[in-house]
């Protein structure tokens, strides 16, 4: 039977969406608080994705200082941790050349390092998904046949295939009757690694100026077939444009009346203001190392601006 014909319409409107939001970032003063609050929807999509579900509350909770990486002192059986797939997904959507992302990403590990945080929690995590990892990223920086999401996601699906298979050997082991016995490997998905490139993948297409972190697109059990593929990514480029949308709506509306706190010309309130917008509840050891000042100052700041 034939497979059904992708309505183009639908495509030409993921694509007018998406290169709104991508314009509009251009010049919103708002771009950088979107950016780094896409850096944490974008890591805990990935993150369901991975096998540890987790929301954007638990992430911020952790960046702030309240609490240890998700789901890592819970006795929990987790295929990975969850601070490998947050700094992997950090390390994805690296953009040195783009001068706003790599000011929040500055921030941002400022108050949390994720690479530290990764070689604490998830030494064992990276060396065993790293390489693949690394693979799927030359992958998809390699050049591109046309800017279209047909040719997106034809690199997916080889991506997918590459990346995706199994590299660990079957295990013999001898049963307590002297039978031996062959084990065949427990398959450890990584589709994830391959989503955690989608944002890259767009951006080296020429479909966006910059990776946007949060679109992930995939599903935890993406298509095999590319016009299925196709359908896949086109409807959730619709969902994940819509809600930035919304998201950059919300900034430009909230971001200016939260700087109405009042403050001198010199005071930090309103830069303290804009990053409780991407990292609410910063405690003061955060608040004195981002803004350079002392302890004493920053419980001041805190004050005033709570």
């Amino acid at each position: 039977m034939a497979r059904p014909i992708i309505d183009p319409s639908l495509t030409e409107n993921a694509l007018l969406m998406l290169g709104r939001l991508d314009g509009r970032l251009r010049n919103s003063p708002w771009a950088d608080i979107w950016l780094a609050r896409a850096r944490l929807s974008g890591a805990a999509d990935l993150a369901g994705l991975a096998g540890v579900p987790v929301d954007v509350d638990h992430l911020q909770d952790w960046i702030c200082g309240r609490t240890p990486p998700p789901r890592a002192s819970e006795g929990l059986n987790d295929p990975v941790s969850v601070a490998a797939v947050f700094h992997l997904a950090i390390e994805a959507t690296a953009n040195e050349r783009d001068p706003i992302a790599r000011a929040t990403l500055n921030i941002l590990r400022t108050v949390l390092d994720d690479r530290a945080e990764a070689e604490t929690w998830a030494a064992s995590d990276l060396a065993y998904f790293g390489s693949a990892w690394r693979q799927a990223r030359v992958a998809a920086q390699a050049p591109y046949s046309a800017p279209t999401l047909r040719a997106v996601a034809t690199r997916i699906i080889d991506m997918l295939a590459v990346v995706g298979s199994s590299d660990q050997a079957a295990v013999d082991i001898t049963t307590i009757d002297g039978r031996t016995v062959m084990l065949e490997p427990r398959a450890r998905d990584r589709s994830w690694l391959v989503a955690s490139h989608v944002p890259t993948i767009l951006h080296a297409a020429g479909l966006t100026l910059a990776p946007l972190p949060s679109l992930i697109l995939l599903p935890k059990f993406p298509p095999a077939q590319i016009d299925d593929m196709v359908a896949v990514i086109t409807r959730s480029l619709r969902t994940a444009c819509k809600a930035g949308l919304k998201d950059l709506d919300w900034l430009e509306r909230r971001g200016p009346s939260s700087l109405n706190a009042a403050a001198t010309r010199r005071s930090r309130a309103p830069l303290l203001a804009r990053l409780e917008l991407a990292y609410p509840g910063l405690r003061q050891p955060a608040v004195t190392r981002l803004l350079g000042i002392t302890p004493q100052g920053a419980r001041k700041l805190m004050a005033k601006l709570y």
